[in-house]
């Protein structure tokens, strides 16, 4: 399978990049913003394509072209306004969903955020332009011709992962390591169970494979 990564060199990303890298069942290509972002990747031997998400489809589905799937994990970033927020996290997410639908990738595996679909959640939220956002994203995932699949973690954490999840809407712990994220888009690639579902996402007990294959 040849999955096309957008947000590579996000935290997440990054980690995405490392797992597709160990696996021998995907062929990578990541997309980045910079020249100098796609030389880094290349050093690793992955393959890095330069495109922008404030950029045109055509541009974003040049860059796709040959992919079976796409993993969406860009994000504008703490430190910008909620303009980039709309820009990156709900025109590039859209852009990039009618670029996947153009090149013929069906498979689309969304990193979003915890109960994005639920608006009473998030109504008093500090970062509420970027939940809308992802609400709205998510929402236009939903209504396409992909095969989605919709991760909502909360909050995320720089620790390392411990390869046990938990999914759902209820939880005994609010927080994930980034690591364990990547660990489970990427587990999430092949498994049906996932297939048109959004799965609320925290650390728990149970490895990764087993609670995506229990998922209803």
């Amino acid at each position: 399978m040849n999955v096309f990564l957008i947000g590579a060199n996000g935290q997440v990303g990054k980690h995405i990049v490392k797992f597709l890298q160990e696996s021998e069942q995907y062929e990578l290509t990541a997309m980045v913003r910079s020249k100098e972002q796609a030389e880094s990747l290349n050093q690793i031997g992955v393959n890095a394509v330069v495109a922008n998400l404030e950029g045109s489809v055509d541009k974003i589905s040049e860059a796709m072209k040959g992919s079976d799937a796409v993993i969406f994990s860009a994000g504008s970033g703490g430190k910008t306004g909620p303009d980039k927020t709309l820009l990156v996290d709900l025109d590039g997410a859209v852009k990039s969903m009618e670029a996947a639908e153009k090149v013929g990738a069906n498979r689309f595996v969304m990193v979003s955020a915890f109960k994005a679909y639920d608006r009473e959640s998030w109504k008093e939220s500090p970062i509420k332009p970027y939940m809308i956002a992802k609400h709205y994203a998510d929402r236009m995932l939903v209504e396409s011709n992909l095969n989605y699949t919709i991760f909502g973690p909360g909050l995320l954490l720089n620790e390392p992962g411990t390869g046990k999840i938990a999914v759902g809407e209820t939880f005994e712990k609010t927080s994930i390591p980034r690591e364990d994220v990547a660990r489970t888009v990427v587990a999430s690639l092949d498994e049906e169970k996932t297939y048109k579902k959004t799965i609320g996402l925290m650390s728990g007990e149970t490895p990764v494979e087993d609670a995506l294959k229990k998922i209803q």
